[in-house]
């Protein structure tokens, strides 16, 4: 994902100077620094997990605990996920599976995101989300969104996907 807000980020901003920058699921807040390197001065953050929360804050972020949106108000042009989207597995500790599990197929959390991010979403704003083939395919469209995939990395045993998606705004 650092990667992918390397490239696409510095163009936003030529456009918008002023971003408004949001991040669901900061966790150690990687995205938050690059982010702020790239020159983003209203950046946002949640996450569900209290520590992660109160380590981006020692970082100098404003990071709330929400679950996904419930906390979040207003809108932002750019809003970033690094979702849990494995499948569940029984054998895996209790204490991991909140920032690996996406729900029994392992694609709900992404689905009840993207059904919230339509309301903090800008017009013209860009979401920067995660999938696994690992996870049910998504139908982005069904959903109100315009996908472009702009990066995908094969790894042993899946093969992981980022999404540009925007609003699906019908003239």
């Amino acid at each position: 994902m650092s990667r992918i807000l390397k490239e696409k980020l510095p163009e936003l901003l030529k456009k918008n100077s002023d971003l408004k920058f949001l991040e669901i699921g900061a966790g150690s807040g990687i995205h938050l620094e690059t982010a702020k390197e790239l020159g983003l001065k209203n950046i946002f953050s949640s996450d569900i997990d209290k520590k992660s929360v109160n380590h981006c804050n020692l970082l100098g972020f404003n990071c709330i605990h929400s679950d996904l949106f419930k906390e979040i108000e207003g809108k932002y042009d750019i809003i970033i996920f690094n979702p849990p989207y494995l499948p569940e597995d029984m054998r895996e500790p209790k204490d991991s599976k909140l920032a690996t599990t996406g729900g029994k197929k392992g694609n709900e959390i992404i689905l009840k995101f993207l059904q919230q991010a339509k309301d903090h979403l800008e017009k013209n704003g860009k979401i920067f989300l995660i999938t696994s083939s690992l996870s049910p395919e998504i139908n982005f469209e069904e959903l109100g969104y315009k996908e472009k995939e702009v990066g995908c990395e094969k790894l042993f045993f899946e093969r992981l996907c980022i999404w540009e998606l925007s609003l699906n705004v019908f003239p």
